[in-house]
């Protein structure tokens, strides 16, 4: 068994990708659900599984109809910024918890991988083993951090503006959301206008960066 090293307190990026690049989101229903799940196993101990909490509620689930307002106590994490990407996902989260992390990416992970493979007819693992974290240490760093995040779906053209991508936290820090799922607030100080320059204005050097990789791989 993995020794949880993770600290109360402190800030990680995390991160997973498929197996041999498998497409793991291939539409809206699918990053719905994962948004969902995200959502719903931030909490210490949820009553009963996520299929089950939304059963009775008889409504489309697609994110955000669900009422999580529902759920109560405390939570394992705290979601600082986020992006899913059709074939892997990046969190920055906080522990408020022991072995809070590995708990929520365990939770998260098994309950997409049972809900995709009963969809899609398949068996065996859909994650390149449990998640990679690293120890986010400086306020630079995080700031930086969340900027390459939300630069994903438009460093792999999956979009033109990184708004146009619906399944990341960028547009909560536009502040052009009202469904918001990230904390920031104590650990960031973000202005709108401000961020969207500093973000935007990196779009091509991210890019250039990501064919050099590519071509150094190739």
């Amino acid at each position: 068994m993995r020794k949880d090293s993770l600290v109360v307190g402190e800030i990680y990026h995390i991160f997973n990708k498929s197996i041999a690049e498998y497409i793991i989101f291939n539409n809206d229903s699918e990053f719905s659900r994962m948004m969902n799940v995200i959502r719903y196993y931030q909490k210490v101990k949820p009553a009963i599984k996520f299929s089950d909490f939304i059963k009775p509620t008889n409504v489309k689930q697609n994110y955000p109809n669900i009422d999580f307002s529902l759920l109560k106590g405390e939570k394992l994490i705290e979601i600082i910024a986020y992006c899913l990407m059709p074939t892997h996902i990046h969190l920055i989260l906080k522990q408020l918890k022991r072995n809070g992390i590995s708990t929520f990416m365990g939770n998260t992970f098994n309950s997409y991988t049972r809900y995709f493979n009963t969809k899609h007819k398949r068996k065996g693992p859909l994650w390149e083993g449990k998640f990679k974290n690293i120890l986010v240490k400086t306020d630079e760093q995080l700031v930086h951090l969340t900027r390459y995040i939300h630069l994903n779906p438009v460093t792999a053209y999956l979009v033109d503006k990184p708004e146009k991508w619906p399944w990341s936290s960028y547009k909560e820090y536009l502040l052009e959301t009202k469904t918001r799922i990230c904390k920031y607030d104590d650990v960031l100080d973000i202005e709108a206008n401000t961020y969207r320059k500093f973000v935007e204005d990196r779009v091509s050097y991210q890019r250039e960066l990501a064919n050099i990789r590519n071509l150094l791989l190739d």
